[in-house]
């Protein structure tokens, strides 16, 4: 698929066509990045994303360099690389015991889509208010950024507490019942996993503070709100993913996400109300 062809018809979709050369940069600055990245994981001989994956991966780079430049770009990519990376640790302790990521741990559109939409709608909001909307942004605008790193540091903290928890978890928990169960059941705890979690919530935070995002207050709501929508995405999984088809791991990390975010932006509608 011609991926210029893909650019225009991103700017036509977001209304973009008519805006002045200027604002167009942004997205034709994104097009090029996205491609030369895009051919840069097509050659790398360890593939981090199948090739459906590296397509929507593209589309996904462009929506969120577009929409929030090369600061909400360095959000996602840190995801993105510390990821796969906490996927492959202890891999082969994780593929004998059956409980490893599938393709080892290379991430399709559903992996994309299902870490990252919410993101990617907080991303799309706020280049939709900051254009049509001005006078609501001064406001919504850091409620939406906020709730964009939350959502990566929700989902980070997932993946390092599971990963971490398949490799290294001395005892394993079901979250529902704190009874003992093997690594990798849907639902399971561990300390390690729980703690690697957390600390991985603060690294994306902290990202999100460093580029400006964030305030250092909405670094502390970012990994309360991490601690809290990942321990109820195992309830989920201890709960309801075994009884439900459609409720996949990647439906669910939607959900985990969403989960994130909104806790955020609710605390911190609810401290700025008592303030």
């Amino acid at each position: 698929m011609n991926f210029a062809v893909l650019t225009l018809s991103l700017i036509a979709a977001l209304g973009l066509a008519s805006i002045s050369t200027e604002a167009l940069l942004p997205w034709a600055v994104a097009g090029i990045i996205n491609t030369i990245l895009a051919a840069i994981a097509l050659a790398a001989p360890k593939k981090l994303l199948t090739l459906t994956g590296i397509l929507h991966g593209w589309f996904l780079g462009v929506l969120i360099w577009g929409s929030l430049g090369w600061q909400g770009y360095l959000v996602v990519i840190m995801y993105f690389l510390v990821g796969s990376a906490v996927t492959r640790v202890g891999i082969a302790t994780k593929e004998a015991a059956g409980i490893a990521e599938k393709r080892s741990g290379a991430r399709g559109p559903e992996n994309v889509w299902g870490s990252a939409l919410t993101a990617a709608l907080c991303a799309l909001g706020v280049g939709v208010v900051r254009a049509v909307a001005p006078a609501i942004a001064l406001w919504l605008v850091p409620l939406l950024l906020l709730g964009y790193v939350a959502s990566f540091s929700t989902k980070l903290s997932d993946t390092c507490a599971s990963e971490i928890g398949k490799a290294y978890g001395k005892r394993t928990f079901l979250i529902t019942t704190l009874q003992p169960v093997p690594p990798g059941t849907e639902g399971a705890i561990s300390l390690e996993g729980t703690l690697a979690g957390m600390v991985a919530s603060f690294a994306i935070a902290i990202a999100g503070w460093a580029v400006g995002f964030i305030s250092p207050l909405g670094i502390a709501i970012c990994v309360l709100a991490a601690f809290i929508a990942t321990h109820l995405e195992s309830v989920i999984g201890a709960t309801l993913q075994t009884r439900f088809a459609w409720l996949t791991n990647e439906v669910v990390n939607g959900i985990n996400t969403l989960i994130g975010a909104s806790v955020a932006i609710a605390v911190a509608l609810a401290i700025a109300h008592w303030i």
